[in-house]
C-alpha cells in the first residue's frame, strides 16, 4: 500500500489483504537499518485474522521515499501523518528497538487514538555505544557485522519464520546492506543510531500516553537488556497503566527467534 506523508511515498506492507477502515488497524515500526519485511509472520497473521496491517518502511528507507529521520520526534510526527493520510483515527502501536520508542513518543502525541502500545526490544535510555556509533558512521559494513553478533541468540530460525533452517545472521546481513543501499544520501544507520542515542523523552512519553502498554524482552538480548526497559515499566505502573512483560530467552530478534512467542502475546494483547 503507497500513501503520500509529508508530500513523499510512504509504504506500508499489509499482509496480502486490501485495507478496511472497518477494521482495527496495527501499525509495525521497524528498527534500525531494518524495513517492513522483520514483521512478516506477525504482519500476515494479523491481516488475516481480523486487523488492517500497516507495517512500515520509515522515511527513507527502502519503499519510501523522503528525508529519513534524525530523531524519534520526527520518526513520531511521521506516524502521526501516516494515521491521518490512511483515514485511521484509532491504531495500536508495535515498535520494536528504534521503532519501540517511535512508538512510545508517538503514543504520547497521539493520545486516545492510540489504543494499545507494545515495545519489543525496548530500553530507555537507548545509549549506543561510542565505538558503535562511529563504526556505523566510518565503516557501516563492520557496524553491520558488529551488531549481527550483538543481536543474534541463534544462528537458525525456527520453522514459523522464512523456513526451516534460515541463517538468520545472513539474512539479518543481507537486509541492513540492502537497507543501507536504499538509501545513497544519507547514512541511515548512523542516522537511526544517533536518534536511539539523543532521544530523551521516554518517562515522559511513557507518563503521557493513554493505553496500556506490552514489554516484549529478549533475556540474552546485549543491543537492549532487559534491565534497561525497568525505567518504562516503573513509569508506566506508577502513572497506572495496565501493564503486561513477557520477557523470552532470546536476543534482540524476538520476531525471528521466538516468532510464535512474540506473535501470540502481541495477538492476545490486542484482544483486551
Amino acid at each position: 500500500m503507497q500513501l503520500t506523508v509529508h508530500n513523499a511515498p510512504a509504504y506500508c506492507y499489509t499482509g496480502g489483504k486490501t485495507f478496511d477502515p472497518a477494521l482495527p488497524t496495527v501499525v509495525f515500526i521497524h528498527g534500525v537499518l531494518n524495513d517492513h519485511s522483520v514483521w512478516i509472520l506477525q504482519s500476515r497473521y494479523l491481516a488475516n485474522h481480523g486487523f488492517n496491517v500497516l507495517a512500515v518502511d520509515l522515511p527513507g528507507h527502502c519503499r519510501s521515499g523522503g528525508e529519513a529521520p534524525e530523531t524519534v520526534e520526527q520518526a513520531a510526527a511521521f506516524i502521526a501523518a501516516l494515521l491521518d493520510a490512511a483515514g485511521v483515527q484509532r491504531a495500536a502501536l508495535v515498535g520494536h528497538s528504534w521503532g519501540s520508542l517511535i512508538a512510545l513518543e508517538a503514543a504520547s502525541q497521539l493520545k486516545a487514538r492510540v489504543s494499545h502500545l507494545v515495545l519489543v526490544g525496548t530500553a530507555y535510555p537507548m545509549k549506543v555505544s561510542p565505538a558503535l556509533l562511529e563504526t556505523s558512521l566510518n565503516d557501516p559494513m563492520k557496524a553491520l557485522e558488529m551488531i549481527q553478533v550483538f543481536s543474534r541468540s541463534t544462528l537458525a530460525a525456527p520453522p514459523s519464520v522464512l523456513g526451516p533452517g534460515t541463517w538468520v545472521y545472513g539474512v539479518g546481513m543481507a537486509l541492513g546492506r540492502r537497507v543501507l543501499a536504499s538509501n545513497t544520501q544519507t547514512n541511515v544507520f548512523y542516522r537511526g543510531f544517533k536518534a536511539c542515542d539523543s532521544y530523551a523523552h521516554g518517562e515522559e512519553a511513557m507518563a503521557q500516553i493513554e493505553c496500556p502498554v506490552l514489554f516484549v524482552l529478549g533475556a540474552q538480548d546485549q543491543m537492549t537488556q532487559p534491565k534497561a526497559a525497568q525505567s518504562l515499566i516503573s513509569k508506566a505502573r506508577e502513572s497506572g497503566k495496565t501493564v503486561r512483560v513477557l520477557n523470552l530467552p532470546v536476543g534482540h530478534h524476538q520476531m525471528s527467534e521466538r516468532p510464535d512467542d512474540t506473535l501470540f502475546a502481541i495477538r492476545d494483547f490486542l484482544r483486551t
